[in-house]
């Protein structure tokens, strides 16, 4: 079930704060009875930031291979990533 927060108690910014790590999900606030704005902790944020990187990395690849990209061995892969990292 969402968290629901009127934007008066954005006042309570300890009891908001508590909240939002404790339950590691966005707390919506609302204005005049409409969302407004979303609150999170910044270890959510972070998770849900690298989630969007994977997928993102995840639709260009297969992107990629619709236009017509090429498969590699992943032996090579790893040996290409090896020199290019390690020399």
């Amino acid at each position: 079930m969402p968290l629901i927060f009127p934007i008066r108690d954005l006042r309570k910014t300890n009891e908001i704060s508590e909240v939002a790590h404790k339950e590691q999900q966005p707390i919506f606030i609302t204005k005049n009875g409409y969302s407004d704005l979303v609150v999170m902790s910044s270890e959510l944020y972070d998770k849900i930031a690298r989630e969007n990187r994977i997928d993102q990395a995840i639709f260009e690849s297969e992107r990629e291979m619709a236009d017509g990209g090429t498969l590699m061995d992943l032996d090579d892969a790893f040996d290409k990533l090896d020199n290019k990292f390690y020399g």
